[in-house]
């Protein structure tokens, strides 16, 4: 083939051109000191060394196939536009006995299956003989995108057919590039999977260097193999490479920072058991208190209404009325039961009304469910909310206080005070009682406050030792608040 002849000629020259120039080019590199392969790792270098010559074999492969195949698909397709011109006028001066008919037909069947280029036979008025031939492509059809790259300008040349003077219609001439061009993608192709090949054994022989110039790897693959079976006390012996040195530093310290993690996560949900079995101890015990005696009420009316309605006579319209009027203050205080219970687990107010109001509306409830206790807060100052965790954790921090100073100090005043200074957001929550019990310091929802506040990177702190408790929590401002001020009226 033409295109594999100009291949062969123009390939000794793009290969001289390549190397004329890289000697000229690498000493202007190392007299500039360009020196990256000092601080890379031995891993980093070789597969720069792939990567490079990778690139370089594309880029001379990709440029050399280009300009060969244009060239080629040029040549082509001109000499055969030239060849079947010279055809095309024998066949009309050799056939001037013929008919007119037979001769246009005989054009159109002798030129239909060409390769380069496509013959249409017009008659006089210009419509074509015969029908068109559909576009046949070979099986290694050539993607539009290679086509675009490497096709020239499509040619079309108009031949008179003329015979004894007469004008008997035209031949139109048109190049056809692409049967010469899914032939170029052919060898295209057959190169590109030459050179995958090529990368391919590439490849398999560094990974077989790999193996054994970093073998001091398979000591760490092992150390981590422990740690993800939760053996912490993995450690590696520091090997000769600086690299794999660094890497078992790094190993050792996290190892040992896994470790040091671990012991306090035990020990974290140790006291997460703890707060949870207190938690559903005292909702089990409040729903016992609360509902156990609502439930065998409501079964007491029913059984009652059904009585009367039951009976011979006539059904006693005020009994039903009373037994109703007490089935309704009974869900009356179930209602009320549940939604303090539900407000005990998720206050619903946190998030639509500003902080301060939900903490006045926290003390105001403890003041009616225990009348004999004084409940005083103070939330001048504080923004209209800190985050969903910060208030929170406030609102519990409190209502925990609170709680423990009715419950087990037997308090008759409790003070709470929330306030900002200099971006901390300070809570005190004092009270007259007995104190924290010795024996409960570890409980009473003691170690859900620490933690939450620990978690929001504050302070906690109990102090015990006067009359009463005092509980005293720093929490840092977050950059999320709501920079509105709220100025609610205390408790």
């Amino acid at each position: 083939m033409d295109f594999a002849g100009a291949l062969a000629m123009r390939l000794p020259v793009d290969t001289r051109s390549t190397v004329i120039s890289t000697p000229d080019t690498a000493p202007a590199s190392r007299r500039a000191g360009f020196r990256p392969w000092a601080d890379w790792s031995t891993r980093a270098r070789l597969v720069a060394v792939v990567l490079l010559i990778d690139a370089l074999a594309a880029l001379i492969s990709c440029g050399v196939i280009v300009l060969n195949a244009r060239n080629a698909v040029r040549v082509e397709t001109r000499a055969s536009l030239a060849t079947v011109e010279s055809l095309v006028a024998d066949t009309i001066r050799l056939s001037d006995a013929a008919s007119p008919d037979t001769l246009l037909q005989t054009l159109d069947l002798r030129f239909k299956t060409l390769r380069h280029v496509r013959v249409a036979v017009l008659d006089a008025d210009g419509d074509q003989v015969g029908s068109p031939m559909p576009p046949h492509r070979s099986e290694r059809e050539a993607p539009r995108w290679f086509a675009e790259l490497i096709m020239p300008p499509i040619e079309r040349h108009t031949l008179p057919i003329v015979v004894n003077g007469q004008r008997l219609g035209t031949a139109q001439i048109t190049t056809q590039p692409m049967d010469e061009i899914d032939e170029i993608w052919g060898y295209a192709r057959a190169l590109s999977i030459t050179t995958l090949a090529i990368n391919a054994g590439m490849l398999i022989a560094l990974y077989l260097a790999l193996g054994r110039i970093l073998a001091p790897l398979q000591r760490l693959g092992d150390g981590l193999t422990q740690l993800e079976h939760h053996d912490y006390t993995a450690r590696l012996e520091t090997p000769g490479a600086r690299e794999l040195a660094v890497i078992a530093e790094r190993f050792n310290k996290v190892a040992e920072a896994l470790s040091e993690v671990r012991a306090a996560n035990g020990r974290l949900n140790r006291q997460l058991l703890t707060a949870q079995d207190d938690e559903r101890r005292r909702t089990a015990l409040e729903l016992h208190d609360e509902f156990g005696p609502c439930l065998f009420a409501l079964e007491a009316n029913a059984a009652s209404i059904a009585r009367i309605a039951s009976g011979p006579a006539e059904p006693d319209r005020e009994k039903l009325a009373a037994r109703a009027a007490e089935i309704s203050a009974i869900v009356g205080q179930v209602q009320t039961v549940n939604r303090e219970l539900l407000n005990r687990l998720r206050p619903h107010g946190l998030g639509q009304a500003p902080l301060a109001t939900c903490l006045d509306l926290l003390l105001r409830g403890f003041g009616q469910r225990h009348p004999g206790t004084t409940f005083v807060g103070t939330f001048d100052g504080l923004a209209r909310g800190y985050g969903d965790l910060v208030d929170l954790t406030v609102f519990r921090c409190v209502q925990e206080s609170a709680t423990n100073a009715v419950r087990h100090g037997g308090a008759t005043r409790v003070e709470a005070e929330a306030t900002e200074v200099e971006g901390q957001l300070r809570v005190t929550i004092r009270d007259d009682g007995s104190g924290i019990p010795a024996e409960h310091r570890t409980g009473l929802g003691l170690s859900g406050m620490r933690e939450r506040v620990e978690a929001l990177d504050g302070t906690f702190g109990l102090d015990n030792d006067g009359p009463g408790a005092i509980v005293r929590i720093m929490i840092p401002v977050p950059p999320e608040r709501v920079d509105e001020n709220n100025n609610a009226p205390s408790a």
